[in-house]
């Protein structure tokens, strides 16, 4: 009887296990399908480059005239934080401390490992996760393809962009955490794509702080015409992604050629998540102070 008991128990909780299991992936796919659609123009493009179809969102200035041009603002996190976009372009076009822009976020999939694929630059592939995942999601032959998705924003994105929009060629590109890292990661290898760079708690720590190294041998890239670029950080975050910031803070100050003009904050307070939320606004007025001076 005791042995029965146990073998029950047994079933008992797999039968549990596999439950959650179902309930967590369905979660997970409400979760992606409520963050993969948004209250803007949602378009689909087939991409080439990525051999997938990508959705991305366009959000256009309340009174957009196809006989005016528009500042771009590309952001590779189109999941995550679009509404405090929203909001803040809202206010400061009001308030007219930062012109009226067109706002293109491109959503990662994020449950289905997309964001490590198309956000880690080919350099950083060993490592990229701080807490540790099943072997099926960490492989590191999914990671590091951040050369496609800059190709698929330079070659498809902008074209489609410039193809059905009014646009005065001033760019700006930013990213969160992963997307941090593809903003650094296509600072030097694009230089001249983009005006502004943001990059809000860029996870700089992969593999032993890679990119921090990387960035600082490629720095000089950014010799040529003006450009600018905004790092933020949580206060509360964690010592790997600190010890990182820290080190592209230092990589700025040594190495930073003098086109660039360059700011970092800390957010008082927040953690990882609560740091991009408090930094657009303090990312778009630097900017703004950059652009008025320098384009």
């Amino acid at each position: 009887m005791l042995k029965k008991i146990k073998s029950n128990k047994k079933y008992w909780l797999l039968g549990s296990a596999l439950l959650a299991a179902v309930g967590f992936s369905g979660f997970k796919a409400y979760q992606y399908n409520k963050y993969y659609m948004s209250d803007f123009e949602d378009r689909v493009i087939e991409s080439q480059v990525l051999n997938e179809s990508r959705k991305i969102f366009i959000r256009l200035p309340e009174n957009y005239s196809a006989d005016k041009q528009y500042p771009l603002i590309i952001r590779s996190d189109g999941n995550f934080n679009l509404a405090r976009w929203d909001a803040v372009l809202d206010e400061f076009a009001e308030q007219k401390t930062y012109p009226e822009a067109i706002l293109v976020s491109i959503p990662n999939q994020f449950w289905t490992n997309t964001r490590n694929r198309d956000l880690v630059p080919p350099y950083a592939r060993r490592d990229v996760n701080i807490e540790p995942r099943p072997a099926s999601d960490n492989d590191p032959e999914i990671f590091g393809k951040a050369d496609l998705f800059l190709s698929f924003i330079e070659t498809e994105v902008l074209p489609y962009m410039h193809k059905h929009y009014s646009l005065s060629g001033e760019r700006i590109l930013s990213g969160f955490s992963a997307g941090g890292s593809f903003v650094i990661y296509t600072m030097v290898t694009k230089p001249n794509l983009f005006n502004g760079y943001f990059a809000f708690s860029p996870a700089a720590w992969y593999d032993d702080s890679v990119v921090v190294e990387q960035f600082r041998k490629d720095i000089q890239q950014l010799a040529g015409k003006p450009k600018f670029f905004y790092l933020s950080l949580g206060a509360e975050e964690n010592n790997i992604i600190t010890g990182s910031f820290n080190g592209l803070v230092n990589a700025l100050e040594q190495e930073g050629p003098a086109n660039l003009t360059w700011q970092h904050s800390f957010s008082q307070g927040a953690g990882h998540g609560e740091n991009p939320v408090m930094s657009v606004p303090k990312a778009l007025s630097a900017y703004q102070a950059f652009r008025t001076t320098h384009l």
